[in-house]
């Protein structure tokens, strides 16, 4: 049996680190069904993704057009739900602020990377690329990880 059924990217507002790794990851195979979502920490109603992570992800074929920023909610966290934090300060403040926090998990130490994802905000278009191909990097380890876990059930 499989230990997740869900996965949430947490990042600070859901605009385009977490809505990046959410749209990578549903392009990828997983050998068992696993629901995808993003949520952020400070979000104060529904704003569209970012115009350069939108850009960015356009330019390898994937949309962030429908996306919608979301709240991260003390419902979110049960047992079969894993929660990515794209960076330390996200994960800071799961713990910091939701009681009921668990299996949270920074990206790059879940998948044994020392890897570190830096946050393209007020950036360049290059800067918001460079985030992609880290996030790619270790979202590809991460369904290597997720799909040797499938076989082992």
């Amino acid at each position: 049996m499989k230990r997740f059924d869900r996965l949430i990217f947490v990042s600070n507002s859901d605009t385009y680190m977490g809505p990046m790794a959410k749209g990578i990851m549903r392009s990828k195979y997983l050998l068992s069904d696993l629901d995808v979502d993003s949520r952020g920490l400070v979000v104060l109603f529904p704003e569209p993704a970012n115009p350069k992570a939108e850009a960015v992800m356009e330019m390898h074929e994937q949309s962030l057009k429908d996306h919608a920023a979301e709240a991260l909610q003390e419902s979110d966290f049960d047992e079969r739900t894993l929660i990515l934090a794209v960076n330390e300060e996200s994960q800071r403040k799961i713990f910091e602020n939701y009681e009921n926090a668990q299996n949270v998990f920074l990206l790059s130490n879940y998948v044994s990377s020392t890897e570190e994802i830096k946050d393209p905000y007020g950036g360049s278009l290059e800067d918001y690329g460079a985030c992609y191909d880290v996030l790619e990097s270790l979202i590809s380890k991460l369904v290597v990880l997720l799909n040797e876990e499938e076989l082992l059930c």
